[in-house]
């Protein structure tokens, strides 16, 4: 009725809609009920939350990080207050691989069997290779994850596909992580068979393993941060140039992933929060 009520009367709305008009002004004039205003002002932090996180979460990030806050709700409320704001996540898509294999050398054994569970930091990571589309060309991203966190240890970007963007993620890795006798789990690409990238592992004291040929699932965790980047930040803007495309990814994994985003396989804490929690529980 407050709608329309510059194109009709009051009283033929209320006649329209069989409905009193003493009872909408009385309506009107009944001060907000606690609920509503309660909602009114958890509203505001969920609106909050969703930016802080660039737009990408969901109800069920946003819930975990009221309830981090200290804020006794449930999910379902935050959901139905999300979607009468029109706020929603973003949802993932797999990404395309960017290694290739080169038949001529053999690649490492495959020390991990699809398990890519760790009890502890630098216990296992997983490596990959994804593009980055630019006006300019394509830049590729190769990672390094820590499985017990997935926590990203270590990236490179380059405007080629060879073997030292792949020594450049392992290197920030060892440096930043002095691991001892981690297991470096990869595809069968020819950067990660090169005669340079096992002569660094062993220098490093990594143990290179590499899975199965066209086996998705085979490394599925690495194909599973580059799902979550593609959605959250490559697939929701385009770069001019690539350094641009540098500074926003620096920026998405050393700014955001690593240390702020919830993840629900670690019970919605960040990959830093849950290493933290590791090291302080007993």
């Amino acid at each position: 009725m407050s709608a329309n009520q510059a194109a009709f009367p009051i009283a033929a709305i209320a006649r329209a809609l069989g409905v009193s008009e003493a009872g909408y002004h009385a309506w009107r004039r009944r001060p907000p009920s606690a609920r509503t205003m309660a909602d009114e002002t958890l509203l505001k932090r969920i609106r909050t939350v969703h930016a802080v996180s660039r737009g990408t979460y969901g109800a069920p990030r946003v819930h975990a990080e009221l309830r981090a806050e200290g804020q006794p709700l449930g999910r379902k409320r935050v959901a139905r207050l999300m979607r009468g704001a029109g706020f929603a996540g973003v949802s993932r898509r797999r990404g395309a691989r960017a290694t290739r294999r080169d038949a001529e050398v053999r690649p490492a054994p495959d020390l991990v069997e699809r398990d890519l569970t760790a009890t502890a930091p630098d216990r296992l990571w997983v490596a990959d290779i994804t593009y980055v589309p630019t006006w300019t060309g394509f830049l590729y991203l190769a990672v390094v994850l820590d499985a017990f966190s997935r926590r990203v240890v270590g990236w490179a970007m380059a405007s080629h596909l060879g073997a030292d963007l792949v020594l450049a993620a392992l290197d920030m890795a060892v440096g930043r992580r002095r691991p001892d006798g981690v297991i470096h789990h990869s595809d069968q690409g020819s950067q990660y068979t090169s005669v340079a990238f096992g002569r660094r592992c062993a220098e490093a004291g990594v143990r290179p393993s590499m899975g199965s040929v066209g086996d998705a699932y085979d490394n599925g965790m690495a194909e599973s941060f580059f799902a979550t980047l593609e959605c959250e930040l490559l697939d929701r803007r385009g770069f001019r140039s690539q350094a641009e495309a540098r500074m926003a990814v620096f920026s998405y994994i050393e700014g955001w992933y690593d240390p702020s985003r919830r993840h629900s396989a670690l019970g919605y804490l960040s990959p830093v929060s849950y290493e933290e929690r590791a090291r302080t529980e007993p």
